[in-house]
């Protein structure tokens, strides 16, 4: 598992929830109320919303992007943006030398864009 890096807004929460429900195809395995909080965890995915947080950009972590992606696809959501290369490491500093950083970019129920993320390790 992965954490989330930045938790992701929503003015709905109910709604912001049952469309990552059916996204994600599993359940929230934790709602607080209050603050406001649903979390779901499930394969190579972690995602915590919330009410009241700031408005931000959400990036989730994912083992194959491009498997997300196409499941996303076929589920009907929006692909903003291909899953491409944005970043290779050049040294050990950030991870090991040579490791690509993967983006993608779907949009979510209130619009709002969520960034797929994927670290590929040299072999």
């Amino acid at each position: 598992m992965r954490l989330v890096q930045i938790a992701q807004r929503a003015g709905d929460l109910q709604r912001a929830a049952r469309w990552y429900a059916d996204l994600l195809g599993a359940a929230p395995v934790a709602t607080f109320d209050p603050p406001g909080l649903v979390f779901f965890d499930l394969d190579g995915v972690r995602l915590l919303l919330e009410g009241n947080a700031p408005a931000a950009l959400l990036y989730l972590a994912v083992d194959d992007i491009a498997a997300t992606v196409e499941r996303l696809r076929a589920a009907g959501t929006e692909i903003t943006a291909e899953p491409h290369v944005i970043f290779t490491h050049a040294d050990d500093t950030l991870g090991p030398a040579g490791t690509a950083e993967w983006q993608a970019f779907v949009q979510d129920s209130e619009g709002n864009l969520v960034g797929l993320v994927e670290h590929r390790v040299p072999a």
